[in-house]
């Protein structure tokens, strides 16, 4: 079975807080990410101090080899993340517990189930 390619939140603090050797960099150097490490989307806030960037990889070793070649000019946070349609297949399971638990489980006719 294939391994799963798990996302990671990256946040990208720029060193004083300028933009322009970072941007520099990309403009001659690309994105620098190693074979295996995929961009997904990023963005940047309105003070162009930070950037919030979502890589995805199945190995997180490659996310050390990709900061080392912006670790001169970027401080990093790396978070591993699920999307909102997974957090919620998790969360399900507990949210029925929750309302058995509670006395609140919804009937199958419930219209609040949305299945009326």
């Amino acid at each position: 079975m294939p391994m799963t390619k798990g996302l990671y939140m990256v946040v990208e603090h720029f060193k004083g807080g300028d933009a322009v050797p970072v941007y520099r960099r990309f403009r001659e150097r690309g994105r620098l990410a190693p074979e295996g490490l995929s961009y997904v989307s990023s963005w940047v806030d309105t003070k162009l101090t930070r950037c919030f960037q979502l890589m995805e990889t199945d190995d997180p070793a490659l996310l050390d080899q990709w900061i080392a070649q912006w670790s001169d000019l970027v401080d990093f946070e790396v978070f591993p993340v699920i999307t909102s349609a997974e957090a919620v297949d998790r969360i399900a399971p507990r949210l029925l517990e929750s309302a058995i638990l509670s006395g609140n489980a919804l009937s199958h006719d419930d219209p609040a189930r949305g299945t009326a």
